[in-house]
């Protein structure tokens, strides 16, 4: 999937309408899923495998919705309650990831 589809989804998803903004936080994404992916790799180079693709948007988006409230442990207001343990990814996006161990 091309760079402008994926920001185009994440844009539709997300409701964000700055180019920069959603480029920065696919940054973040990727490096998040590239370390997942290739734990014992330097991926500085590398491209998220289009198998990833979905979640690289699914975690953008995440990423997204989540900011301004980075890491935030307990909220409770009118009925509804959020609680994160930390401000990285949740553990459901990143079981769909199987790291690589080998040569690239």
């Amino acid at each position: 999937m091309e760079q402008a589809l994926i920001i185009e989804r994440v844009k539709l998803l997300s409701r964000e309408e700055d180019d920069a903004i959603v480029e920065a936080y696919l940054d973040i994404a990727k490096e998040k899923i590239m370390a997942k992916a290739f734990p014992f790799e330097d991926t500085s180079l590398m491209e998220v495998p289009s198998k990833y693709h979905s979640i690289l948007i699914d975690a953008t988006v995440y990423l997204l919705l989540k900011r301004g409230a980075e890491g935030e442990t307990k909220h409770d207001e009118n009925g509804i309650s959020r609680t994160y343990g930390s401000d990285d990814l949740p553990i459901e996006l990143l079981r769909r990831i199987t790291p690589y161990c080998g040569v690239v």
